[in-house]
C-alpha cells in the first residue's frame, strides 16, 4: 500500500510541476504568469462573459489570486469587465479580441503539451487514465470534506 502511495505522490507531484514550468514558460511570453493559462482558457469557456467569483469557483482559486490575476490581465489588455457600476465580483469578465487571440494560442500549446505528455498512450488508456483521475479527485474531495474515517 505505501508503494502504490508514494508511486502516485511522486507521479503527481511531477506532473504538477512540470506542468507550472510548462505554463510559465508559455505564458512569460505573452508578459503573465503560468497560473493565468487556467483563467485564460476558462474565460475562452464562456465568451458571454462570467464573474469573479464564478472564475474562482471553476478554477479553484481563491478570490485574492483571482483579482491579481483579472488585474494584470486588464492592464495588458486581455481581459475587460462589462456592467456599469458592478461590484468588481459582479460584473462579467470578457476577453478582448487580444485575450481572445492569447486564449486560442495557449490553448493550441497546451493541445501541445498534452499530446506529447500522452504520447504511447493508446485512446483506450487515455480515457481509462482521465476517468480515474476524475474518480481519485472525487473520492479524494469526499474524503477532505469529511475526514478519512477511523
Amino acid at each position: 500500500m505505501i508503494d502504490r502511495f508514494e508511486k502516485f505522490s511522486f507521479a503527481i507531484s511531477e506532473i504538477h510541476r512540470f506542468w507550472h514550468k510548462i505554463a510559465s514558460d508559455e505564458m512569460t511570453k505573452l508578459g503573465l504568469k503560468g497560473p493565468h493559462v487556467v483563467y485564460l482558457v476558462a474565460l475562452k469557456r464562456f465568451p458571454e462573459g462570467i464573474t469573479a467569483a464564478e472564475l474562482s469557483e471553476l478554477c479553484g482559486r481563491d478570490k485574492s489570486d483571482v483579482s491579481r490575476a483579472v488585474a494584470s490581465m486588464e492592464e495588458i489588455g486581455l481581459v475587460k469587465k462589462q456592467g456599469i457600476n458592478q461590484t468588481f465580483y459582479r460584473a462579467k469578465l470578457v476577453l478582448t479580441d487580444e485575450g481572445k487571440r492569447a486564449a486560442a494560442h495557449i490553448s493550441q500549446r497546451a493541445g501541445v503539451a498534452v499530446e506529447m505528455g500522452g504520447k504511447g498512450l493508446s485512446e483506450d488508456e487515455r480515457k481509462n487514465l482521465y476517468d480515474a483521475l476524475e474518480l481519485i479527485a472525487s473520492n479524494l474531495s469526499a474524503i477532505s470534506k469529511d475526514g478519512l474515517p477511523e
